[in-house]
């Protein structure tokens, strides 16, 4: 069964969220302080569409992060799932975090506006996801065994505060970053990592407002 084509009214509303949802992530990545109405410019849509769709910039943030939050999952999933070669399907999970661009989401707006229950909720499932994830590749011997979930992470933000102004070229050396710590993340490692990964309560007491930590 296919699902029925939406009416004009609905198709143009869905591809105006779509066009808003992508101008938020440039625009809010680039400048977490910039104003609701640069993203109206930047999507090509009156401010009144936004307003209708997104009645705050809070609302914007939260969907933008619960956006990138579900596609991280989604990859998770993937990846746990995935047949065949371990590695490779470790490989293509660091590409997919990177192709998302959802770590420059935590790192540029975490802290930014107050996150809903869902989020919070989603977040849990996630950390549960995660070691899941961790536990498949490292029985499977391909990932060295004292690299933990926080470890990842901070691979991943690293690589996404990559930029050198053109998008596809900026794309392309994120990628060509990435291979390089793939190989720092291969069991066996050549030396035991120093100190202690991040933790799952530090990364998320990122998310704390700004102003409830004053």
């Amino acid at each position: 069964m296919t699902d029925k084509p939406l009416s004009g009214r609905k198709a143009q509303a869905a591809r105006n969220d779509k066009l808003i949802l992508e101008a938020a992530h440039e625009v809010f990545v680039a400048d977490p302080e910039a104003p609701i109405a640069e993203v109206a410019k930047r999507a090509g849509v009156g401010i009144s569409a936004l307003y209708r769709r997104y009645p705050s910039k809070e609302d914007l943030l939260r969907k933008l992060c619960a956006d990138g939050l579900a596609r991280y999952l989604e990859l998770v999933s993937e990846a746990v799932e995935a047949e065949g070669d371990p590695w490779e399907a470790f490989r293509a999970f660091m590409r997919g975090v990177v192709l998302a661009d959802t770590p420059s989401i935590t790192v540029r707006l975490a802290g930014t506006f107050t996150p809903s229950p869902e989020m919070f909720k989603a977040a849990v499932d996630g950390d549960a996801a995660n070691r899941e994830m961790m536990k498949r590749f490292k029985s499977a011997g391909i990932l060295r065994a004292d690299v933990e979930n926080g470890d990842l992470q901070m691979v991943t933000e690293s690589i996404c505060s990559i930029n050198i102004g053109d998008a596809e070229r900026t794309r392309a050396v994120r990628l060509r970053a990435l291979e390089l710590y793939l190989e720092a993340l291969r069991e066996p490692g050549a030396a035991p990592l120093p100190g202690s990964p991040v933790s799952d309560e530090e990364m998320g007491a990122r998310w704390i407002p700004r102003n409830m930590k004053e």
